[in-house]
């Protein structure tokens, strides 16, 4: 019912930024709870930031409080991630997702932006 594309990722040095788009389409948009995702090679998939639908409440994991910030326009049916101060360690493939927030799971997901921090 969602459809996600991630945009935005890149190769940057470790202390640099980016921002990560994602477009949704569908309708309710306005209705979905949103969150950012990762993947490192190797490891599981762990959720990075989640925003409320109106986009008033907002959680982020420990490792990334203070560097990251998740935001959603509505009128634009996109979610987007800033990144500051990037680490070697974010490295990984990001995906956007959303759920309705009746759900537990995730039910949509994009195909991800490559995401390189050098050191």
């Amino acid at each position: 019912q969602v459809q996600l594309v991630e945009s935005g990722g890149g190769l940057v040095q470790a202390g640099g930024s980016l921002r990560l788009s994602c477009a949704a389409s569908g309708r309710t948009f306005s209705g979905y709870s949103l969150a950012w995702f990762r993947q490192a090679p190797g490891k599981e998939r762990e959720r990075v930031a989640g925003i409320s639908p109106s986009g008033d409440s907002t959680n982020y994991i420990n490792s990334v409080k203070g560097r990251f910030t998740i935001s959603r326009d509505n009128a634009k049916n996109t979610v987007y991630l800033q990144m500051n101060s990037l680490k070697p360690e974010d490295t990984a493939v990001y995906y956007c997702a959303a759920r309705n927030p009746g759900r537990i799971e995730y039910q949509f997901w994009g195909r991800g932006t490559q995401v390189t921090v050098s050191s």
